[in-house]
């Protein structure tokens, strides 16, 4: 039995489509996407004219009168206050880059139950048919009263830097890019709790990053937030570093806060006695600049199929070794991250998501690992049941002490 599959070249001569592929149908990835991963399931029943009379017409009027007449009684009344937008143009989805909005959405409907699975939180993939910048903004807006939060995804550097910064100037609730700022979360806990394991602190370290899109530009800048030693990031050209004149407006702010020491040339060169490496570029790193590396470095190559440092090579030389892969110890998963930072967040009915909260994920998700900490434990598994409960309350309470809680 097989499945038809059209191929989405167009053959202009004749309007049809081009050729078709067939795909096995016993493929578990197609078998478990069919007809979508998620579906609406109401809260309520609806079984007789009585219950249809409160669900909608005529008592819904009243709760309609009430929100508008006291519009914040919309969180009470309605599923807005835990209700997530997860919001994407497909231009930088996973590894598959800009593969467009319907193809995104597969990941899209993933992200949603991730959601719902690790942090009770119900979300809404929506994919839009444009890449304009302004366009995206004024969308995004217009449909924000429905939410409580705003997940931008997958939507590529530069431009996710000003979505990100002009929805939160323009919304009074959270948004929050996840490739940015959940990678960022969860690598510094990783790093505490490497850094920990070696009897030192983050501001003993001096790291760099290979990737300056949006999660090596957001990396970078949340581990200066939480107190390392010094940063550089390399980009396909090299350190990003004042002395370059290539460098876009996001890379030049970059090269303005980090790379205390001045450092310039190829990843390979600013990597010599190095004690950090992160890795969100993909690539490959040669053997001989890891090995330069300094005495207990920390090897965390995220990259996606295929390390930046296959793990066999790093574990020669470092002390800690991290990879984005499930199939190896230290996983370094936004899912440890995004739904309890939203669930916090949309418990206090936050107005946005500070860094003082990013923070508090950070530390909640390194103090889950406790006394159990090794090599090969230095973050918790996605899996474990503890994580979401422990960033939820974290951020709560952060969001709470730095006065953008609502309630």
């Amino acid at each position: 039995m097989a499945a038809e599959i059209v191929n989405p070249r167009s053959d202009s001569s004749t309007g049809h489509e081009g050729d078709s592929e067939l795909v096995d149908s016993f493929d578990p990835a197609f078998a478990l996407h069919r007809g979508g991963k998620m579906a609406v399931q109401a809260t309520v029943p609806v079984r007789d004219k009585d219950d249809l009379s409160l669900a909608y017409t005529p008592g819904v009027a009243k709760v309609c009168t009430a929100i508008a007449e006291q519009p914040e009684l919309v969180n009470d009344y309605t599923w807005k206050s835990n209700v997530v937008a997860v919001v994407t143009d497909g231009t930088a989805v996973l590894g598959l880059g800009d593969i467009g909005p319907e193809a995104s959405l597969p990941v899209m409907e993933g992200k949603a139950i991730l959601f719902k699975q690790f942090g009770g939180v119900d979300a809404v993939p929506i994919a839009l048919a444009t890449t304009d910048t302004d366009e995206i903004v004024e969308t995004v807006v217009r449909l924000a009263p429905s939410f409580g939060g705003v997940n931008l995804e997958d939507i590529s550097a530069p431009r996710c830097f000003e979505i990100e910064r002009k929805l939160q100037e323009r919304l009074d609730i959270p948004v929050f890019h996840d490739d940015q700022h959940g990678t960022a979360v969860v690598t510094l806990a990783a790093l505490r709790n490497a850094a920990k394991l070696t009897g030192r602190t983050l501001g003993d370290l001096r790291g760099v990053i290979s990737g300056a899109g949006a999660a090596g530009v957001a990396i970078a800048k949340f581990l200066l937030e939480a107190g390392i030693g010094d940063v550089a990031v390399a980009d396909r050209k090299g350190v990003v570093s004042r002395d370059r004149e290539d460098l876009t407006p996001v890379k030049r702010e970059l090269a303005e806060i980090t790379n205390k020491a001045g450092l310039s040339g190829s990843l390979e060169s600013a990597l010599a006695g190095a004690d950090v490496f992160i890795g969100v570029s993909g690539g490959t790193v040669p053997e001989p600049a890891v090995a330069s590396m300094a005495q207990n470095a920390f090897v965390f190559a995220m990259a996606n199929p295929n390390p930046e440092v296959h793990p066999d090579v790093a574990h020669k030389y470092a002390a800690v070794v991290a990879t984005g892969r499930s199939d190896y110890p230290n996983q370094i998963n936004n899912v440890l991250a995004f739904p309890g930072i939203f669930a916090g967040a949309l418990q206090v009915r936050a107005s946005q998501i500070t860094e003082g909260m990013k923070i508090a994920a950070a530390n909640a998700l390194a103090d889950v690992v406790g006394d159990e900490l090794s090599a090969d434990y230095v973050i918790p598994s996605p899996f474990d049941e503890r994580v979401a409960p422990a960033v939820t309350a974290a951020v709560a309470a952060a969001a709470r002490a730095e006065g953008v809680a609502r309630r």
